[in-house]
């Protein structure tokens, strides 16, 4: 790997992208979990490079701001103007000095670009002593794409041609450009400033340095990548729909090869950072987000979306939303349960059916199986929650806890007004408002005692259809009386 280490990768990452349609700038719309540019760093580190550089330019106080919360190694070269993919790696060099080495540049909407693709790059360009390697991909269709032109002896690259400047032979060449190249750093730094601007667009052009190259004498040579989908560069919503339905299924067979079952992978979404136990299970229309983690033998779904959530080990999960949640072993959650973030299930835990949980840790064999919300909560071991019951963790400015022992029994229909405490081993009544603390061992009823008011239909509601069954009701027990 040392022989094959460049000494700088950089990264394009200045323009504006106007075609998003967007405040966002382009690099930083998200695809699986990562932004555009964060999949491209991922594959440029799998390179070890001394140095990683990006070159902002549109928006650049968004992009320098994310880099520096997610990647803070990364350096970062300004383009104040958009003069071309020459003049941006020029700034990148300024930036970065002299650089003695391999120099890599990507662009930095290319998210299906692989690590081991940039690697082959960087190892041909080695191998074949070149000034400058392009990494190219033989297409379906070509149009509109710059041809890759080779010497029909050596193999050698001795031009790329824009469509609308290729003759018809070249334009039946199905080999093109991924803007996507390893250089020589110190003939790259020399070659840059000999670019033209004298060009429609009035543009320091990176593919310019080949030409300038090839005419000092030096070899121009080229990669071939295996699958022409990675170097495929995401200008538009329809494009970044396209490129996250593959990076999807490429997601997806690696977890099935692995050992996971995904019932359906078109309804199934995941992002790079989700990881699985062996016979995990998925079921359709689950999506699972940031660094969530499905353990062994594990289900989740259907109809699930989970965030940054750890399933552990034979837990099931069903038709369930969870947010930075952590669900133990061999327990499980739903039909229609919202955890939010900071919930705690214990092992053989139940959170059941229209159940929301926030900040709440929830004891082994502990089960809420019902109707229920359980905010800002503390509940033991083996406790069974009533339906029906609210925490009232809220007073209008300020959260209060909840604690709920270990082997209680709470009734249905319960409010637990916080701060308060029951003690383990405890039962509370149901249609109970429990505003104090329960000791352990107690029975806290908190209920007004029922009281029947005979005939008050007839005298209130005289004539109604309650009146008339009420009338019937009595007349029949007088009958069987």
């Amino acid at each position: 790997m040392s022989a094959i280490r460049p000494a700088a990768v950089v990264v394009l990452a200045a323009g504006e992208g106007t075609r998003m349609k967007s405040a966002t700038p382009k690099v930083l719309h998200e695809l699986c979990g990562r932004p555009l540019v964060g999949h491209v760093l991922a594959a440029a580190r799998e390179l070890e490079p001394e140095n990683l550089v990006v070159v902002v330019g549109h928006a650049r106080e968004q992009v320098t701001a994310h880099l520096g919360a997610t990647d803070p190694g990364v350096r970062t070269a300004v383009q104040a103007e958009q003069n071309g993919t020459g003049h941006a790696v020029r700034m990148a060099l300024e930036e970065l000095g002299s650089v003695d080495g391999t120099v890599v540049v990507v662009c930095g909407d290319t998210p299906l670009l692989r690590g081991e693709t940039l690697r082959a790059l960087a190892a041909d360009h080695s191998a074949d002593g070149n000034a400058v390697t392009v990494l190219t991909a033989e297409v379906p269709d070509a149009t509109g794409y710059g041809r890759i032109v080779r010497d029909g002896a050596s193999g050698a690259v001795t031009a790329i041609v824009e469509h609308k400047d290729a003759s018809d032979s070249q334009r039946a060449i199905r080999e093109i450009n991924s803007g996507v190249f390893a250089f020589d750093g110190q003939l790259l730094a020399d070659a840059l400033g000999k670019v033209r601007t004298d060009n429609s667009q009035g543009e320091e052009y990176l593919t310019d340095v080949l030409g300038i190259l090839r005419e000092a004498g030096h070899r121009v040579g080229a990669s071939v990548a295996d699958d022409h989908r990675e170097i495929a560069g995401i200008n538009n919503r329809v494009q970044l729909s396209e490129a996250r339905r593959i990076l999807n299924d490429r997601l997806l067979t690696d977890a099935m090869l692995a050992g996971v079952t995904v019932i359906d992978p078109a309804t199934t979404w995941i992002d790079v950072d989700v990881t699985f136990g062996r016979d995990a299970v998925v079921h359709p229309g689950t999506q699972l987000h940031g660094a969530t983690r499905i353990g062994e033998g594990a289900e989740v779904g259907p109809n699930t979306r989970l965030t940054d959530t750890t399933v552990e080990a034979g837990a099931r999960v069903d038709n369930t939303v969870a947010v930075s949640s952590h669900i133990g072993p061999q327990a499980s959650v739903g039909p229609f349960a919202y955890l939010r973030p900071g919930t705690r299930l214990g092992t053989k835990g139940k959170i059941g059916t229209y159940v929301e949980t926030k900040n709440a840790t929830i004891g082994e064999g502990t089960k809420i199986p019902h109707l229920s919300y359980v905010g800002d909560a503390t509940i033991g071991e083996y406790t069974n929650i009533g339906a029906a019951s609210v925490f009232v963790n809220y007073d209008g400015q300020d959260k209060h806890h909840t604690t709920i022992g270990s082997h209680c029994r709470t009734g249905s229909d319960n409010m637990f007004v916080a701060p308060v405490t029951v003690g383990d081993g405890s039962y509370t009544a149901a249609g109970s408002v429990i505003t104090k603390d329960v000791p352990p061992g107690s029975l806290a009823v908190a209920r007004g005692q029922q009281r029947n008011i005979e005939g008050w239909v007839a005298r209130k509601r005289p004539g109604s259809a309650a009146a008339k069954a009420a009338e019937t009701a009595s007349r029949q027990g007088e009958s069987e009386d």
